[in-house]
């Protein structure tokens, strides 16, 4: 089983060049993990990911709307009711330590710009970690979605999704400390992993790309409880709600710039419901901007 791996900016085949989340144009994904061999552990550092080592989720301009239409009300995982779950099951995968953490100990994390995860972001998504198989169609847009895996041991647990590369068909990679919630020391490690609400940890949080303008703007959105089908935003540019491109990093970019301005990002869940967040442009511009939103999925 074979990583996707940090290569130079060169054609390489199931492999992605990274721009590290700088420049002009949009940060093409690493697909940053591996999975252990057959029939062994993880032959390098296990990395168990530090999921506290940000401070307070700051903002850097003030939200305002953030509001939610229906959705699931039922308790989620993550919240100590069922978990909520959406779309289908993959089954006949193994659960692998990667190692996945914010370190990169090994991998460089798919769903991440170049600088890794912002400590902001970690410290409310968590230590409990997971990589995707990079053979699910449009895997890029699970970044920071949660998943919920079963083995049958009876183990189970909520796991954030951070990145995704080669590994055995819809098997998953994890983060020590999600390893050791799963594992029984059995083997073959055969589970089965779903798309899952995620606990609530806080408002959602957007996270700028250090090359955006109001020409070129492109940003991830963290912390979502619910896997999103579509992002949209409406500004100067932009009189009616017009959807982001999803990237191979995870990244949501208007090419043409959301102009400067006020402006309002509504996504949409898995499950149909919308959350809108309104914005007045940063003093200190967009660019690297790290804003918190009003509210997030029910």
């Amino acid at each position: 089983m074979r990583a996707h791996v940090l290569v130079p900016c060169i054609a390489v085949a199931l492999l992605a060049c990274s721009s590290g989340g700088d420049g002009g144009g949009s940060s093409a994904g690493d697909g940053g993990q591996t999975a252990d061999a057959a029939g062994g552990s993880s032959g390098g550092s296990s990395g168990s990911g530090s999921g506290s080592s940000g401070g307070s989720s700051g903002s850097s301009g003030s939200g305002s709307s953030g509001g939610s239409s229906s959705g699931p009300s039922s308790g989620s995982g993550g919240d100590g009711g069922a978990p909520v779950l959406y779309g289908q099951p993959y089954a006949g995968g193994q659960y692998n330590l990667g190692p996945v953490d914010y370190a990169e100990t090994q991998w460089h994390n798919a769903c991440a710009p170049g600088s890794k995860y912002d400590s902001r972001v970690q410290a409310v998504e968590g230590s409990l970690l997971a990589g995707l198989w990079d053979g699910i169609p449009n895997v890029a847009g699970y970044c920071d979605a949660c998943i919920w895996v079963v083995t049958p041991t009876g183990k189970s647990a909520l796991l954030r999704v951070v990145t995704y590369g080669q590994t055995t068909m819809d098997s998953i990679d994890t983060s020590q400390s999600a390893y050791d919630l799963l594992n029984t020391n059995e083997y073959p490690r055969p589970m089965t992993w779903q798309l899952a609400k995620c606990p609530d940890t806080g408002p959602m949080l957007y996270e700028f790309q250090t090359g955006s303008s109001q020409w070129w703007t492109s940003l991830w959105v963290r912390n979502a409880r619910v896997p999103l089908t579509k992002v949209e935003v409406q500004s100067p540019n932009h009189a009616s709600w017009t959807e982001l491109t999803r990237g191979s990093d995870g990244t949501l970019t208007d090419a043409s710039g959301f102009g400067q301005g006020s402006f309002s990002i509504r996504s949409t869940g898995i499950d149909g419901s919308t959350v809108v967040d309104t914005f007045q442009w940063p003093s200190s511009g967009i660019a690297g901007a790290f804003l918190t939103g009003a509210g997030n999925f029910p």
